[in-house]
């Protein structure tokens, strides 16, 4: 300040002034130039060093404050998306955009705001789903006391997280964190009934028998899935009518016998309850395929056949067994 507008020691009003003037103290004119700021000392345990021994003066914008977070120098950029555009689109772009730019290797860029609340969301929901899974398996191989049947009830949670992406893209939909999350965990929790329906049926029919046969068992999965069918069925199609509404939006008050679409208590849950819907269908529709499949597959392995085919009299005899 000494070379520029002076500093401030005092002040003092004048007889003739009803306001106070500064009183500053500066350089005489010939001094006031930036090389005097190479004279600057440090007071240091070995006396007064000139700054200018391990500093390099440089014309630069002026920056009217400092700020570092643990020492490091830090610059925010704060920034809105325009109606439309996805947050983790843009953020993909600029991460683009700052491998271009080359900065320097210590130069460090951290995303926050939204993009640090959906990390977090992330995080806590991906360890959700592997306590949930991890908790699943253990009460499963509790009941079943078997890895393959494990197994095979938990593939019915990879194809209803397939039946959420297929759903979201007919649907034009993004992923979202939270909801959708919360989506496939609690899908997690549902689909994996209908192989519990099917493989304990199985094998109750199976210990009924003495040495089953290689037949024995073919007509033993023919008549599980005739048998659980429907309830498969019905429970599953019950859940998805139950969620169609919300789905689309729709909100329906009972007490006033009203009905609207796009409410906005409907669009929160638009997203939970699509991913529900489409992991249901697709996992439902694809459980009464492999895991009969699977079950047969075991059958061939175990008596040493590689293909087989269904024994139709025993299709029929299932329409006169009762369940």
């Amino acid at each position: 300040k000494l070379v520029t507008n002076g500093i401030v020691v005092g002040k003092y009003r004048p007889d003739d002034s009803p306001d106070e003037i500064d009183i500053l103290v500066r350089y005489l004119p010939e001094f006031r130039h930036l090389e005097q700021l190479k004279d600057l000392r440090v007071v240091t345990p070995l006396g007064n060093i000139p700054i200018a021994n391990f500093i390099s003066l440089k014309p630069q914008p002026k920056v009217q404050k400092l700020y570092r977070v643990d020492g490091l120098r830090v610059f925010t950029i704060r920034a809105d998306v325009e109606p439309g555009v996805l947050v983790s689109d843009k953020i993909a772009e600029i991460q683009q955009g700052i491998q271009e730019l080359k900065l320097p290797p210590n130069t460090q860029t951290v995303f926050k705001g939204e993009a640090k609340d959906r990390a977090e969301t992330g995080s806590f929901l991906g360890r959700a789903f592997g306590a949930a899974i991890f908790f699943i398996t253990i009460i499963l191989l509790i009941q079943f006391n078997s890895f393959f049947s494990a197994g095979l009830v938990l593939s019915a949670v990879v194809m209803s997280s397939m039946g959420i992406f297929i759903g979201l893209m007919i649907h034009g939909m993004p992923f979202g964190i939270v909801m959708g999350g919360i989506g496939v965990i609690a899908l997690a929790g549902i689909i994996v009934s209908n192989n519990i329906i099917l493989i304990d049926t199985y094998d109750l029919m199976v210990k009924e028998m003495k040495d089953p046969t290689y037949e024995q068992l073919q007509e033993a999965i023919i008549r599980t899935c005739a048998q659980r069918l429907r309830p498969v069925i019905l429970t599953k199609l019950t859940a998805i009518l139950g969620l169609l509404p919300i789905m689309f939006g729709i909100s329906i008050d009972f007490l006033h016998f009203s009905m609207s679409k796009g409410a906005p208590s409907t669009q929160w849950w638009i997203l939970l309850s699509l991913c529900i819907v489409y992991g249901l269908l697709f996992a439902s529709s694809l459980t009464l395929v492999v895991t009969p499949a699977a079950l047969m597959a075991r059958v061939n392995r175990r008596f040493g056949r590689k293909t087989f085919s269904f024994n139709l009299n025993a299709l029929r005899g299932t329409r006169k067994h009762k369940s």
